[in-house]
């Protein structure tokens, strides 16, 4: 037998009573998955945000997709449009790693495109820790 299989099994037999086995496991997975990427990574933020810091053109031009490219579906506000609202009060409860996730991997089945050949992982990072403090405005 597989250790995946394995595993698998033995994850149905210590469900709680009441719940279904497949469900647990995913829930359990899904915890593991959090932990292992920092808990709900404001460390790891601080962190890439101390350890990666963006030249002054390079701010720019992150700055202005986002309030440009981000904003024509997001409002150029980043109130809210066709896209939610990218606001701290609405992306605080929210998982710093997921944001960063979804601005590089898209949402399949929406409108939100993947990001990931125009950005790296820190400026990522970067994005989400200026949207949860309030992003800055364009300099003309």
């Amino acid at each position: 037998m597989r250790p995946r299989w394995r595993f698998f099994r033995f994850s149905l037999l210590i469900t709680k009573p009441g719940h279904k086995g497949v469900f647990f496991l995913l829930s359990v997975r899904i915890g593991l998955v959090v932990l292992a990427l920092g808990g709900f990574g404001f460390d790891r933020l601080a962190l890439a945000e101390e350890l990666f810091t963006l030249s002054p053109e390079r701010n720019r031009e992150l700055v202005r997709m986002v309030r440009q490219d981000c904003g024509s579906c997001h409002g150029l506000t980043l109130r809210g449009g066709l896209g939610p609202a990218l606001l701290p009060e609405t992306l605080r409860d929210k998982p710093p790693a997921g944001l960063k996730y979804t601005i590089l991997l898209g949402r399949p089945g929406t409108a939100m495109p993947p990001w990931q050949p125009f950005l790296s992982e820190a400026e990522a990072d970067w994005i989400v820790a200026q949207l949860l403090r309030g992003f800055p405005e364009e300099s003309r």
